[in-house]
């Protein structure tokens, strides 16, 4: 069970590559994910990444996390993005569990978690929380033929 203070996290760099191709796998045409040339040319000098990717990859972590040890889904996740994120940028994506409350309406525990994706130097490009339901996992039963 996870335990309020826990920090659990994952490097992630953020490739060109990476960048348009989850931008167009989510139907984003905006050129700041594909065109390196057009997106050199704004204020951002090129390519970043879309809200949806960062999002998303935080996302995953708290279910890849949670997931290892509980039945799990999501409830709600906020976010904040306080900067873009230019391609090449190797960054660490990251959660703290604040707190855990057993929930009878759901029949399980809800968790909140505080996040953030922040490079080696301390920039902060996406704070986030959120909040998920966990339920023990069903134990196997064994059937001997």
């Amino acid at each position: 069970m996870p335990v309020p203070g826990e920090v659990f996290s994952k490097r992630h760099v953020f490739s060109a590559e990476d960048i348009s191709d989850f931008a167009a796998r989510s139907g984003d045409p905006n050129p700041l994910h594909h065109n390196a040339e057009k997106a050199a040319a704004t204020r951002f000098g090129g390519l970043i990444a879309s809200g949806p990717h960062t999002s998303a990859l935080l996302m995953g972590l708290v279910a890849a996390h949670l997931s290892r040890t509980h039945e799990t889904v999501g409830l709600e996740f906020t976010f904040r993005f306080r900067r873009a994120i230019p391609a090449g940028t190797e960054a660490v994506l990251s959660w703290r569990v604040a707190a855990i409350e057993p929930s009878v309406k759901l029949g399980g525990d809800v968790i909140t978690v505080q996040g953030e994706i922040a490079d080696a130097a301390g920039r902060r490009y996406v704070t986030s929380n959120g909040r998920a339901v966990l339920w023990p996992r069903p134990v196997a039963v064994s059937r001997e033929q």
